[in-house]
């Protein structure tokens, strides 16, 4: 099944290019380009991590999206620039330049068809910043065109109701949230007995400079974890799991029907450009 999570009647490959030259109204139908990583992420958990989180939220958010809502999902582009991983081997990585160049290619064919918005639904960490860079390029080469830089996990959720503190503040990979989702969307890829609690290491203190934030420092995960880790996996069950899915995928059908009704703010027509 190529569709995978992917509810077969939202999953834009098995449309016919008649299929959408007669879809009504594109302009406002939403197409959701997701963008995941093939990476490590600890001893217990798949490298599929974030694709298979970005494709199981996205599909169960379709399954609830009320039909009137047009929406469709472009196959998920699993590799992503994942460079902060790769001394741990099985990491598969793109360059900033192959990813950015993928992604407005992408974005491109899609304004060809008569899209006008796309939404670039980003699971991996290391990469909003070029997730947000082909979103603003694309605009700016087509200014009727709307692009959603968006991360999976940002949406209204209830994962900070169920983790620790110290969960919250430094549990970044391969954790409690992500393990949980992952024992409820692959419970048969996720390895429990290897899982190790692990966080980061040697970061420093008194200072105003922090591994993520406002003022980071750069680094990759080999310097602050030996597993791979980033967090207590441990913790993790499949009934948090089942709940957090809930919740995201909850928080996406609000995000998608936002989208199918946003208009581009375009004061510079009002103004005679």
């Amino acid at each position: 099944m190529m569709h995978t999570f992917i509810p077969p009647d939202r999953f834009f490959p098995y449309l016919t290019w008649v299929d959408v030259e007669s879809m009504p109204d594109r302009a406002n139908v939403v197409v959701i380009q997701p963008v995941g990583a093939i990476e490590q992420h600890g001893p217990h958990l798949p490298l599929a991590v974030d694709a298979a989180i970005g494709l199981g939220v996205l599909g169960r958010a379709l399954e609830k999206l009320p039909s009137n809502v047009p929406a469709y999902a472009l196959p998920s582009l699993y590799y992503g620039k994942s460079n902060e991983h790769w001394h741990f081997p099985g990491t598969v990585t793109l360059s900033v330049q192959t990813l950015l160049a993928t992604l407005m290619e992408v974005g491109e064919a899609v304004y060809r068809a008569g899209f006008r918005k796309l939404v670039l639904m980003n699971s991996h960490g290391g990469q909003p910043q070029v997730i947000e860079i082909a979103a603003r390029d694309l605009h700016q080469k087509y200014e009727d065109f709307a692009v959603f830089p968006l991360f999976t996990w940002r949406v209204p959720n209830i994962a900070a109701d169920l983790l620790s503190e110290k969960e919250l503040a430094f549990g970044i990979h391969a954790g409690d949230a992500e393990t949980s989702l992952m024992l409820s969307l692959l419970p048969h890829q996720v390895k429990m007995e290897r899982a190790v609690t692990e966080y980061p290491q040697e970061l420093p203190t008194g200072s105003l400079l922090s591994m993520e934030g406002n003022l980071p420092f750069a680094w990759v995960t080999r310097d602050l974890s030996q597993s791979g880790t980033l967090g207590d996996p441990t913790t993790a069950t499949r009934e948090k799991g089942d709940r957090i899915l809930e919740s995201l995928s909850d928080g996406w059908v609000q995000v998608i029907k936002d989208i199918h009704r946003f208009q581009l703010p375009q004061v510079w027509k009002s103004e005679g450009g």
